[in-house]
């Protein structure tokens, strides 16, 4: 009898002993999971006019932004009403940079015609020299009715082939996120399959990736996050 009760404590201490060990392990490797990469110039950019439940990802963002390996440098941006709000120019204090996200307008006043403009004027704002490898991550619905809504031209429009030239030539990498904005992408899925390839176009032709879960509803940035830490973890990895 005691020896059996002896037994099954033995047993209920090893494996609360292994499931602290792994969950230590799996914390730490979360924490570290940038840890590989060189140091990043980062233009994190926000379009102003998306869905109130992006609001409820600044935390993850914000997580991102500070495990960026030290010595990187991050600008904050929104994109409002046509133009670029910068809420923090780069700066190497990540945790500053972190604090100065805030929650998008998300409604139609603050819509822009396009994003892509915006992303030029983002594009000069880094410094030409310097070793750091340079990168921007776009959160947007990708939608351009600049010149009117016109599905045959998904991808291709003007600004977004002038975005492609101007990233390439300043070899700084697109990565996106997709979130539907108030208007059109909310409620047309023909409009948000026109952004994501519109997105798509952008960051596969500048060294980036586009991340995106379907044309319908918004859950959270978790997913993209983990996908986005995976490839730069890949892209930018130190040499050993």
């Amino acid at each position: 009898m005691h020896y059996r009760k002896f037994l099954s404590l033995a047993v209920a201490l090893v494996i609360a002993i292994s499931t602290f060990a792994t969950a230590s392990a799996e914390t730490t490797k979360s924490s570290k999971s940038l840890e590989t990469i060189e140091p990043l110039n980062l233009a994190v950019l926000i379009q102003d006019d998306l869905v109130p439940q992006v609001g409820n990802e600044l935390g993850v963002t914000r997580e991102f932004i500070r495990s960026l390996p030290a010595g990187s440098q991050v600008m904050v941006g929104y994109i409002t009403s046509g133009s670029l709000q910068v809420r923090q120019p780069f700066t190497n204090d990540l945790e500053k940079a972190a604090k100065s996200l805030r929650i998008p307008v998300g409604s139609t006043s603050a819509s822009p015609f396009n994003p892509y403009v915006e992303v030029i004027e983002a594009l000069k704002k880094f410094k030409t020299d310097g070793s750091n490898a340079n990168a921007i991550l776009l959160i947007s619905d990708g939608l351009d009715t600049s010149r009117g809504f016109d599905s045959t031209a998904a991808g291709h429009t003007l600004d977004i082939n002038r975005a492609i030239a101007e990233a390439n030539k300043r070899r700084i990498s697109v990565f996106s996120f997709y979130a539907p904005s108030v208007g059109l992408t909310s409620h047309s899925r023909l409009a948000a399959s026109y952004g994501q390839s519109s997105l798509n176009r952008l960051s596969n032709e500048t060294g980036g990736r586009a991340f995106f879960q379907g044309t319908t509803g918004f859950v959270t940035f978790d997913s993209y996050f983990a996908r986005l830490r995976e490839t730069l973890n890949q892209q930018y990895a130190r040499a050993r």
